[in-house]
């Protein structure tokens, strides 16, 4: 995985990471989206969405129909967001 320019902080933080898993959302994770767009102070993205998880946390979710995003604002997520 290339960084490019990122800031050595993100960097830093991303790449302690262990496992990052991209899944569609199901009906269970309805709450943990509740909570994610809350807490980024943005409305849930329209289905269909996917979930990107690391390390077992949920830290971003996009709409495969409409491309929104919403992500954890607390936590490095570039990676698993930024467009390639």
């Amino acid at each position: 995985m290339t960084f490019g320019h990122q800031p050595v902080a993100l960097r830093r933080a991303v790449t302690g990471r262990e496992r990052i898993v991209i899944r569609r959302a199901r009906g269970a994770d309805s709450d943990a989206l509740r909570r994610l767009a809350d807490l980024a102070d943005r409305p849930v993205p329209p289905v269909p969405v996917l979930l990107a998880e690391a390390d077992g946390d949920l830290v971003a979710a996009v709409s495969t129909r409409t491309g929104s995003i919403v992500s954890d604002p607390f936590v490095a997520s570039d990676d698993v967001v930024a467009p390639t």
